[in-house]
């Protein structure tokens, strides 16, 4: 979960919805998008990051909604800019493919400088939260996090005379921000763990593209196999209405009118690992009056038709919720001179890698560039908005369906990809969580070979020397800070400004006995008299070895109990002698005659922890908790592992 208060004011003053990113980018540089000009740059830019980012997402499954760019005229502080906002749902890698995308734009323009939020607010900073700087707070964040020339960027506040950050100042406009990094951008590159932090999180793209897909076999009726040959990204559509299908939405697949199982044919469908992961977790048997029947569980193509069936679902549902719109809208926006010039330009950047036009790899190019354009590219004011019903209804007009050449195909599918990477292991898990907290994946016989116990002794007391506020504690990352340090004399002297200089002789016995007695104030004013006159007559010294010499008599009195001998003492030459002297004693001397031995801090400190952890029996716990949370992690314990095995045995 992230920092609470990191929620931004999204664009004309509301935040953006729950699971959707938004997107601005402004033009730097002092031109500021304002007046005709200004319009036509952003509108240039916009059409020409469309066509350089065509390849890309030409080919992307969105899980709810398009990377789009609008242009957005001034509004209030707001400058005119080139925005969007895309909902990811359930699929967070759309909204960090989003960010990579923008980071690309201001790359190759760099004269733009982009914002991005969501409804968290600025999750750039919360997936770089250990790196921040600790001026940098929700409350100051704002107008302050930005993409400029491809890199990331922080707008610190003003400082004052002291050469210290003016925590007080309000945070700085868009126009004011855009100045700063039009003039002074080099001094506002983010620190190298921040910028790394986040570049780790969108390093890959764009082969992580591929990466993200999973292709798996269906028994489909031909008409949704035809209509996915056009516009592969409906199925994300499809998978969403059978993934939030209601009993309303059921009632349209009793007859099926739209899809019957008459005609269906084996596929490969391309979805991403969040559709497929949705679609086949799910439980759900067809209505018998459907038409739609499944196999025995252990038939080999029982997955493939139970996958079908439940796409199948899904389409009937978008078609049964169409508006019926003209099927006619789709080719009016291909026709018009927009769409040409988009075509046009994307011949320029070898778009269609020399396919020759009419073949059926370049049909396949052209149909996903449709497809991108129609999401993406088109004006508002251009086009009517088109249900996912309307678009497949549209399709099935304006396509021939040819079941004997689907046959054939089916006849020779390539295999399907492996879904293991639906089950997580353990051990998987743990390396997943390693992988993003940044530490090494060694083995589990390196770690136990390398490991050294004063790791854990040396975080804990990094720990314990950090500051604690009502924000929580700081978790050091490494051990090499400097020690604990603590002056005696000084507390001394601060403790008896508190408590007066007969602090010494007050116990908590003492305080009973105030409680128990009634003092008048004439006995108050007697004592205060009294402890005037000895303020005068102690000297600091002599106060301090009073002092002094009580702690010492405390831990003589402390070592005879049993909490004193649970301790880990240092060895010390004088023990054996100690010991033959603690035998020829009576059993009333105690430690008065002897020395007494210093307690070994750090091994107490690993011992008990140790302890505390063999006690988790490898489940989670306040130990490892507070450990891995500073960066250690403990083997498992062997003696514990060997004993489970013995009582197998």
């Amino acid at each position: 979960m992230p920092p609470p208060g990191w929620a931004t004011e999204g664009l004309g003053g509301a935040s953006p919805p729950e699971d959707a990113v938004r997107y601005r980018l402004f033009a730097a540089a002092g031109r500021g998008g304002h007046g005709a000009g200004g319009e036509a740059l952003l509108r240039r830019c916009g059409r020409a990051a469309a066509v350089r980012l065509a390849p890309l997402l030409s080919a992307y499954i969105w899980q709810r909604e398009p990377f789009r760019l609008r242009y957005a005229p001034p509004r209030g502080e707001t400058p005119a800019h080139l925005g969007g906002r895309t909902a990811f749902g359930e699929n967070v890698e759309d909204e960090w493919f989003v960010v990579y995308l923008v980071r690309e734009i201001t790359r190759e323009f760099p004269g733009l400088a982009a914002s991005i939020d969501d409804n968290d607010g600025e999750f750039l900073l919360i997936e770089a939260a250990d790196f921040l700087p600790k001026w940098l707070n929700p409350e100051n964040s704002e107008n302050r996090v930005f993409f400029y020339k491809g890199e990331l960027h922080i707008i610190p506040p003003s400082e004052t005379n002291e050469q210290e950050w003016d925590l007080s100042a309000a945070s700085p406009t868009i126009s004011e921000a855009l100045t700063l990094l039009a003039t002074r951008s080099e001094e506002f590159l983010a620190a190298e763990p921040i910028r790394t932090a986040v570049y780790k999180r969108i390093s890959g793209y764009p082969e992580k593209i591929q990466a993200s897909f999973h292709r798996a076999h269906c028994y489909l009726p031909a008409g949704i196999v035809a209509v996915l040959r056009q516009r592969p990204s409906l199925v994300a559509a499809a998978v969403q209405a059978f993934y939030l299908r209601d009993p309303v939405d059921l009632r349209a697949c009793r007859t099926f009118r739209t899809f019957p199982p008459d005609e269906r044919v084996m596929t490969l469908v391309t979805f991403t690992k969040c559709l497929y992961a949705q679609l086949v977790q799910q439980k759900f048997l067809p209505d018998k009056r459907s038409g739609y029947t499944l196999p025995l569980p252990s038939d080999p193509q029982y997955k493939a038709y139970e996958l079908g069936m439940k796409l199948a679902h899904g389409f009937e549902i978008l078609c049964s919720k169409c508006s019926k719109a003209s099927p006619d809208s789709k080719r009016n926006v291909l026709s018009g001179p927009l769409w040409e010039r988009f075509l046009r330009s994307l011949k320029e950047k070898s778009y269609f890698k020399g396919e020759m036009e009419g073949s059926a790899k370049y049909m396949e190019l052209l149909h996903m560039a449709e497809d991108y354009f129609q999401q993406s590219v088109t004006e508002p004011e251009s086009s009517v908005e088109t249900s996912p019903g309307d678009e497949i209804l549209a399709l099935l007009q304006t396509t021939t369906i040819d079941l004997k050449e689907f046959e054939r195909e089916a006849a020779c599918l390539p295999p399907e990809d492996d879904d293991s990477w639906l089950e997580i292991t353990p051990d998987h898990l743990d390396q997943m969580l390693k992988e993003v907290r940044s530490e090494s994946l060694a083995s589990s016989n390196e770690e136990e070979q390398n490991y050294d116990l004063e790791t854990v002794a040396e975080s804990m007391k990094a720990f314990v020397s950090k500051v604690s506020t009502h924000e929580g504690a700081e978790m050091p990352w490494s051990s090499d800070e400097s020690h604990v340090t603590f002056d005696v004399d000084s507390f001394t002297k601060a403790l008896d400004r508190i408590l007066g200089a007969d602090s010494e002789e007050l116990d908590s016995d003492d305080l009973d006995e105030e409680e128990e007695f009634d003092f008048s104030d004439e006995d108050d004013e007697d004592l205060d008299a009294e402890n005037q006159t000895q303020d005068q007559e102690v000297s600091p010294d002599e106060l301090i070895g009073s002092l002094k010499s009580y702690m010492k008599e405390m831990d003589r009195e402390l070592a005879q109990t049993n909490v004193g001998k649970s301790f880990i003492t240092q060895k010390q030459e004088a023990s054996s002698v100690k010991g033959a002297a603690s035998q020829n004693a009576g059993p009333d001397s105690g430690a008065e005659g002897s020395e007494l031995t210093p307690v070994n801090v750090d091994m107490n400190l690993v011992a008990n922890l140790l302890e505390s952890y063999s006690a988790q029996s490898g489940l989670a716990g306040p130990t490892s908790n507070i450990l891995q949370s500073m960066g250690v992690y403990l083997p498992e314990n062997a003696d514990n592992t060997a004993s489970s095995k013995g009582e197998t045995k």
